[in-house]
């Protein structure tokens, strides 16, 4: 290893976004192109190991006691550019052992099912797994053994890196999802764990990345690759110190995380701390001087951009509970003398309005007269109250739940994922006619200042109306009209952006797959009431809070961005393997790809069968891009889920997806 160099890079790896991991990196780079150990004369070279793995190979084949894979044993070696010690050589996998190969054992033996999370994504010697006969896994599944060494081939498991040196299985043999490559020792001059670390190191993974086949969220390493790939080899004895050593530089690793994160936790806390010594202060003096102090250590505070996220929740929970003005005693107004003044201008609007105006302001009290609030545990200030949202509202209306048809130019029509983080995105919007736009807002037309609120596919998001601009409310989303001289949109969105509020939502949300509110739902939604002036105060408060954060978060950013960039040339430079930084966004396609998904079988209401339970509410078809939105998971989620309805059924088969060009507003979105 080149020590000095590695010491004078080690700060900028370690302290990098993900920078531990980025050590591991190295150290099993280092391992596998001979810069780990020193090399030792007196044990011999790696070809004398290889003419032994040669003659051992042969006499298997010949003896019929081999798997050979002949349209691969006349592939060349290829090995990359990188200079190894005098005594190794360039071997292969496929040269080496046996590849993906199958056991042999009577029915009556019972042997270990090793299902995928069982593999560790750590550097691992040992799986895990349930006792099975070996007469129920000897066929489907792949086979392994003791001593062999698992790598998991499909995307995302490959890249979280999991792999293991197979141990501890019943009578030594098991089996488990076809998604492993398995390699097998020729003989014990190769071991099991450096042929791990191989698999685990840079010079195997970045190129097998790039050879991965397969749709987006199905990707796999293909046979010919893990088979092929171009391994250095060092003699017997210096592949068990490397291996030796790896184990003891990994244990410093997992030290270094652990301290890195009981680091965060302290952070925590001392953050925590700080914001609370703020809302503790009892005088405007106090205010004022646990204000400076921290302001003068905000930057101590932080360490990663989702820091400032958390702290922005600690800060809005403390803001809608009444502990940002705890400066003073005496109270001119409280939360229940606006409540009074809510409702009785709620009144005199449903009598000066008509026509369907005044039908919602009648609805709203007809709602009202009958509708129960269920008042939380969490203490307010003595003059705040509690109140449902139905009752510090002008109007509640729920949107048309029908696909609006779009238009090129038009009116933005706001659906869900144009809300996000309290702000409404109008870049990317559907359009709809001036038609569409009577009738889908003929309840109530939305104006500045209005809230949408999203009840699903995400629940929970909300943003105000921007002044000027003519939006229509999208399906799965709610509008609310408050009462602006009584109660703060602003100060509302705050509320509905605390952690606090968000978990009394999800308590209240319904659905087994994906979970939403109902109309009522929404209505019944408590939020804290104080007076009109104090709600002013409090976003103050948080506007300046929140610039601050922003400030630090895109200070943190850059430095996060310095740092990787520095990490991954200091990777690059030590191992030889460049690690591409994306510098440009990439450009929209032109095309899109359209795979329609049909419901098959209907499945039983106990199933777990989200899928075709969001199909059967839309007729039972729909593409696959719009059925992993409503979803609502990971990529790679949905398409597990997928895989097995289909397997079950439920779903029919999909037909090969066709492509198709993009309409002209899509595009340009």
């Amino acid at each position: 290893m080149e020590a000095q160099r590695f010491l004078a890079e080690f700060g900028h790896i370690a302290n990098a976004p993900g920078g531990v991991e980025r050590l591991r990196e190295l150290i099993y780079q280092f391992a596998v192109t001979g810069r780990l150990v020193p090399q030792q004369a007196d044990e011999g070279g790696a070809q004398e190991t290889l003419g032994n793995v040669t003659r051992i190979r042969q006499r298997l084949i010949a003896a019929k006691q081999w798997k050979r894979i002949p349209k691969l044993e006349s592939a060349p070696l290829a090995p990359p550019a990188i200079e190894l010690p005098p005594s190794w050589r360039w071997s292969r996998l496929l040269d080496l052992g046996e590849i993906n190969p199958r056991n042999e054992a009577s029915g009556e033996v019972q042997a270990t099912f090793v299902p995928m999370a069982a593999v560790s994504e750590k550097h691992s010697a040992a799986v895990g797994g349930e006792v099975a006969d070996w007469s129920t896994i000897s066929k489907g599944y792949t086979h392994f053994a003791n001593g062999d060494v698992l790598l998991a081939k499909i995307t995302p498991c490959f890249e979280n890196g999991k792999a293991a040196v197979v141990s501890g299985l019943k009578n030594g043999i098991g089996a488990g999802s076809t998604e492993f490559h398995v390699f097998r020792p020729m003989c014990e001059e190769v071991r099991s764990g450096y042929v791990y670390l191989f698999l685990r190191s840079p010079l195997f993974r970045v190129k097998g990345q790039a050879s991965m086949t397969g749709t987006a969220g199905q990707k796999r390493l293909p046979t010919d690759y893990f088979a092929l790939c171009a391994m250095p080899f060092p003699p017997k004895a210096e592949q068990s110190r490397i291996v030796a050593k790896v184990d003891e530089l990994m244990a410093l690793c997992d030290k270094l995380e652990a301290q890195q994160q009981a680091r965060r936790q302290l952070q925590n806390a001392l953050r925590q701390s700080a914001l609370q010594a703020v809302a503790a202060a009892t005088s405007p003096h106090e205010l004022q001087t646990t204000w400076a102090r921290l302001e003068a250590n905000f930057g101590q505070l932080f360490s990663a951009p989702e820091d400032v996220v958390a702290f922005k929740g600690l800060i809005l929970d403390l803001a809608v509970s009444g502990e940002l003005l705890n400066i003073e005693h005496r109270h001119a107004a409280t939360g229940a003398d606006l409540l009074d003044a809510i409702a009785a201008k709620r009144i005199e609007w449903s009598r000066e309005s008509v026509g369907q105006e005044q039908k919602e302001a009648l609805a709203m009290l007809k709602k009202l007269r009958t509708q129960q609030v269920s008042i939380p545990d969490a203490t307010l200030p003595e003059h705040w109250a509690w109140a449902s949202l139905l009752q510090v509202s002008q109007a509640v209306v729920d949107c048309h739940n029908k696909t609006a048809p779009y238009v090129s130019e038009g009116i933005h029509l706001i659906r869900t994922t144009d809300i996000r983080n309290g702000r409404m995105d109008l870049s990317a919007t559907r359009k709809i006619s001036e038609e569409t736009y009577a009738y889908w807002a003929r309840r109530m037309p939305p104006k500045g200042g209005d809230i949408f609120f999203t009840r699903e596919a995400p629940m929970g998001e909300a943003a105000i109306v921007p002044d000027g601009e003519r939006v229509c409310l999208g399906q799965r989303s709610m509008l609310i009209r408050l009462f602006p001289d009584l109660y703060s949109n602003r100060f509302l969105l705050c509320v509905i952006q605390s952690p606090s509020f968000q978990a009394r939502m999800i308590e209240a949300a319904i659905g087994m797959t994906v979970k939403h509110l109902r109309v009522g739902g929404v209505e019944d939604l408590v939020v804290p009431v104080p007076p009109k002036a104090e709600q002013d105060r409090i976003v103050a408060i948080v506007d300046v809070l929140f610039r601050m954060c922003d400030h630090y978060a895109d200070q943190l950013s850059r430095k996060q961005r310095i740092a990787t960039n520095l990490a991954a040339s200091a990777v690059s430079g030590l191992t030889g393997i460049a690690i591409e930084q994306e510098e440009e966004p990439m450009k929209a396609p032109q095309t899109e790809l359209i795979a329609p998904l049909r419901l098959g079988t209907t499945p039983d209401i106990k199933a777990q069968a989200p899928l075709a339970t969001i199909l059967a509410r839309h007729h039972g078809e729909m593409s696959a891009k719009d059925l992993w939105q409503r979803f609502g998971g990971e990529i790679d989620a949905f398409y597990a889920q997928l895989k097995t309805e289909v397997a079950h059924g439920w779903i029919l088969e999909p037909a090969p997806a066709e492509m198709r060009e993009k309409p002209a507003d899509a595009v340009s979105a």
